[in-house]
């Protein structure tokens, strides 16, 4: 039944490609999203309204049409490749680019719920004593907001780990990617192959669900 397993199929390089795009995109949502609730806190009405608009439009955008854009609108129309020298480079650069414009908008409401946590007195005091904006949300508000964040933050990493499977649109070589090459050749193992792969998910996502939330909790703040 799980035959195929044996077959030439580079399922390890697969998942690691996998585990590359969520790292690397989970690192640029994180900046990319704290920015953006920065940025929707911020007293720049200008600054309030790009932030807002762009949450409420890149969030209700489908990711597989982000990602596409990317490809075909960055790439092929206006011949960026983001540094990339062979065609798997853009194209993993690409979804990266993608994954980390719509998750953003996540890890950016996520954040933004954890700033309202924290007791505006604090903020009133800090500057007060004579703190910027910037000096304010970095050093007093940002720290505490992080801390009442983890549970969201380790939810969007979740559904982060199962986005990547939408980089196989533009031909990345991920998990999903594979998993479609094995489906047209093993038709007779689809249930085996699907199962590798939900296991394959399952082993990325749950340590990290139980991790987080371990960490949410040792960290949580008690009002």
């Amino acid at each position: 039944m799980f035959d195929f397993l044996h077959s030439d199929y580079d399922l390890l390089g697969a998942f690691q490609v996998t585990v590359r795009l969520t790292l690397c995109s989970a690192a640029g949502s994180l900046l990319w999203g704290t920015l953006l609730a920065g940025m929707r806190v911020g007293p720049v009405p200008l600054m309030r309204g790009f932030a807002t608009a762009y949450v409420n439009i890149v969030r209700n955008t489908p990711l597989t049409l982000l990602v596409v854009a990317c490809s075909l609108g960055l790439n092929q129309t206006l011949q960026i490749t983001l540094g990339g020298r062979d065609f798997a480079q853009i194209g993993f650069r690409l979804a990266v680019l993608g994954l980390v414009a719509y998750t953003g908008t996540f890890v950016c409401e996520a954040v933004r719920s954890g700033i309202n946590t924290v007791p505006v007195g604090q903020a009133e005091a800090a500057r007060a004593l004579g703190f910027g904006f910037f000096q304010v949300l970095v050093l007093v508000v940002l720290p505490q907001a992080f801390r009442s964040v983890v549970a969201p933050l380790a939810s969007v990493l979740i559904a982060l780990t199962k986005n990547t499977t939408v980089a196989a649109a533009i031909s990345v070589a991920e998990a999903a990617a594979l998993m479609k090459e094995m489906v047209e050749n093993e038709s007779d193992a689809l249930f085996a192959v699907f199962a590798v792969f939900a296991f394959g998910f399952v082993v990325l996502t749950l340590p990290v669900g139980l991790l987080l939330g371990w960490v949410g909790r040792r960290v949580a703040v008690k009002r």
